[in-house]
């Protein structure tokens, strides 16, 4: 399969080239020339196939071009070496009219090395990269802005890869402690750069580094985050995974939940974890640079019954705005609690546009939900009280937007709580007790190199 620029369609190359560049030589996204559909034989055995075989699957139908058989079966089960598991959640609605008789339910995305849902397709990219590069001579730089989880799962992902040096440019101080200490503890092969601004300006740096003539001509560039086909092809899996998970479930049966509050066992699918009684699924993304949601939009393209998603935001919502006004206004983002998602100009939103003719063609897949830091608060709060769950702030938007629009359907857990641990403390009034390997990181000496917002800086520290 080829690639093209969404900036230039005529600009197109082989799926090797995209994953290597990152992004194209004029600034574009890459996409598929196609998006494949898959054969209904693969949804008909859909509830019977692993995580695995589905990524597997979904990885060929884009990369079989470039990857042996063996060798992508390989790439993706050692990535994917970690449970993301669909779990019924009994919960009462957040004062947004009563959701009693459908079922709600969470897909738990964090329980890879980083505790965050970016490590899908950090652990996929990083292998896949390294197959590629392996008979190359010298060194690859790979180059990537985060807002908060992509770094530390990139850290992990590419540490110790041979022939690979990582650089990552976060926003100082805009990140949580535990974030940072994920990204600035591994040393090696790995750079941590504090860049004194917002992620925005991370990510403006990285896309100027990436059409500097002058690098691009010294130094092979690459990025890893959701700019890169790499990264959002394997995010595609675990919405297949995640249907595949609720057909095994009807009727569902639930285990009397940990903490207070009833609910009424006796639900099955069609009572509500599918919406809109079309036996399609409503699934609520919570959205910062839209990759994750993009994918989403992508399997759906690829077959998946996915009725509706909902892109749920926090205040940086210049993607919900433009589906109702059909203008799009990025601007500087502001700092939230549910910090992953402070993106003011969500590189992903070319490739929506690229989905979609129309913001009215958009709308038919898409609703957009806004949700404000109290409402995150109460959200977290109220979750636990009424069902002993816990979520950290990201989860907690796109629950409280799935609430927010009234019907059942699955709403994505994207980080452990633990990783927003005061946050997550104070709407409970428990504590949260840090998994061992998050409390390891907090031991570690932090390595990171401070730098201002100033492409010129960055250029002389990449170049010297």
């Amino acid at each position: 399969m080829m690639y093209y620029s969404t900036n230039d369609p005529t600009h197109r190359v082989d799926g090797r080239t995209a994953v290597l560049a990152g992004l194209a030589p004029d600034g574009g996204l890459y996409m598929p020339e196609t998006i494949p559909r898959l054969p209904e034989a693969f949804f008909d055995s859909l509830h019977e196939q692993t995580l695995q075989d589905i990524g597997f699957t979904v990885a060929q139908a884009f990369l079989g071009d470039d990857v042996p058989d063996d060798k992508m079966r390989e790439i993706v089960v050692k990535a994917l070496d970690f449970d993301i598991p669909l779990k019924p959640l009994r919960t009462l609605p957040l004062s947004k009219g009563e959701l009693e008789g459908v079922a709600v339910h969470v897909l738990e995305l964090f329980h890879g090395p980083t505790l965050a849902f970016k490590d899908v397709g950090a652990r996929f990219m990083a292998r896949l990269m390294g197959h590629f590069v392996q008979n190359e001579d010298g060194e690859r730089t790979i180059l990537v802005a985060t807002s908060g989880d992509t770094g530390s799962a990139v850290a992990s992902g590419f540490s110790g890869v041979p022939g690979i040096r990582v650089v990552i440019l976060y926003p100082s101080g805009k990140v949580s402690r535990l974030q940072e200490a994920q990204m600035t503890s591994l040393g090696g092969n790995v750079i941590a750069l504090e860049v004194d601004g917002v992620f925005d300006d991370c990510q403006k740096l990285v896309k100027q580094a990436f059409v500097d003539p002058e690098l691009t001509n010294r130094l092979r560039l690459s990025s890893a985050n959701s700019i890169n086909i790499a990264r959002l092809i394997p995010q595609t899996f675990y919405y297949f995974w995640a249907v595949a998970q609720l057909e095994r479930t009807s009727p569902l049966s639930f285990d009397p939940p940990p903490a207070r509050g009833s609910f009424d066992s006796e639900l099955t699918v069609e009572e509500g974890a599918r919406g809109g009684g079309s036996g399609e699924v409503i699934v609520s993304v919570p959205s910062g640079n839209f990759g994750n949601l993009t994918a989403g939009l992508i399997a759906k393209r690829m077959g998946l019954p996915v009725e509706r998603f909902i892109a749920a935001t926090n205040g940086n919502d210049v993607v919900p705005e433009y589906l109702e006004t059909d203008v799009f206004r990025p601007r500087p983002s502001v700092a939230t609690i549910s910090n992953a998602m402070d993106v003011g100009n969500p590189s992903n939103f070319a490739r929506m546009r690229e989905l979609y003719p129309s913001v009215e063609a958009m709308r038919e897949d898409i609703v957009g939900i806004k949700v404000s830091e109290e409402e995150t608060r109460e959200t977290i709060a109220h979750v636990y009280r009424d069902t002993g769950y816990t979520l950290d702030p990201h989860s907690a938007v796109a629950y409280a937007a799935l609430v927010g629009y009234g019907q059942g359907g699955i709403f994505l857990a994207t980080a452990h709580p633990a990783k927003f641990k005061d946050v997550v403390e104070e709407a409970t009034g428990q504590p949260v007790v840090l998994p061992e390997r998050l409390a390891a990181c907090l031991s570690k000496q932090k390595t990171s190199i401070k730098l201002p917002a100033d492409f010129e800086t960055l250029k002389k520290f990449l170049l010297f």
